[in-house]
């Protein structure tokens, strides 16, 4: 079937009360192994590409990718952009063919993150294209976009509903705990700070950062509004364990394939378990 949007899941999973899993494609393997997983689960998925992977793979072989594996696959799949640092890039992945766009003002004061996001909000809107907004500063790092402990700035919720009344957006990520990258402890979330936001706005949530942090804690943020939820370092953990693992069993293996088909497994298995605890499986 043909991409679709990350607006059209999301309402679905609002009405529905779960969330949908957002994983980063970082080549085609991973972007194997998404729809591969979403079809074992009978799940909807949204396939997103960060700063890193366009640098590495180019927005055109990512939306070329993505769009073969959408057209082949029996569950509805989205290809969004994760972290898109300015209105010129927005377009561009538009033209390519993504579905669905974020543009990240966070680093701005609220009003100039308005301006911004309304800017794209009006050009993604006219071709049928979904927006994903930040507010608020996610600590860590994710490619090149790095936010210090000190920096990370936890949402504020009257600033949320002002921001969502003046963009029109179509899901806010928000700041409630969660870093890009490796957690050194286990990440306690500001649940309380979340229920506060998502009173103030009527739109689906986004958590990024997820990876590491407890199913439970995952499962009570989408109870109270998380709708979309961003997973890459347990992918990645994942991937590159599995195609160590076959090189320290023999490391005179020259075959790309017999390297990477096992680590494409390991990355079904790590997206079949993470749809499952969003509770988007069957759901497709």
């Amino acid at each position: 079937m043909p991409l679709v949007t990350a607006g059209e899941l999301l309402k679905e999973a609002e009405t529905g009360g779960y969330a949908v899993g957002a994983f980063n494609c970082n080549n085609m393997e991973i972007v194997q192994a998404i729809v591969a997983a979403a079809e074992a689960e009978n799940a909807p998925v949204i396939m997103q590409a960060s700063q890193g992977a366009i640098r590495y793979a180019g927005i055109d072989y990512i939306a070329a990718m993505a769009r073969l594996a959408a057209g082949r696959a029996r569950v509805p799949v989205a290809l969004h952009l994760d972290h898109g640092t300015s209105f010129e890039q927005v377009v561009q992945c538009i033209r390519a063919g993504f579905t669905s766009v974020m543009i990240d003002g966070s680093r701005l004061p609220l009003a100039e993150n308005v301006a911004l996001t309304r800017r794209v909000v009006e050009v993604a809107r006219a071709v049928g294209v979904s927006v994903e907004a930040e507010l608020g500063k996610i600590g860590g790092a994710e490619d090149d976009i790095a936010v210090s402990e000190r920096e990370a700035v936890l949402t504020d919720p009257e600033e949320a509903g002002i921001f969502v009344r003046e963009t029109g957006v179509d899901c806010l990520a928000v700041a409630v705990g969660t870093a890009h990258g490796r957690y050194r402890g286990v990440p306690k979330l500001d649940f309380p700070r979340l229920e506060k936001i998502r009173s103030a706005v009527q739109i689906p949530l986004v958590l990024h950062g997820s990876s590491g942090v407890p199913d439970e804690a995952v499962r009570e943020a989408i109870r109270l509004g998380v709708r979309k939820v961003n997973i890459d370092t347990n992918i990645r953990e994942a991937f590159v364990a599995a195609a160590r693992r076959v090189l320290e069993a023999d490391p005179g293996e020259i075959d790309p394939r017999k390297v990477l088909a096992p680590a494409r497994e390991a990355a079904v298995a790590v997206i079949r378990e993470k749809i499952r605890v969003f509770g988007s499986a069957n759901k497709a």
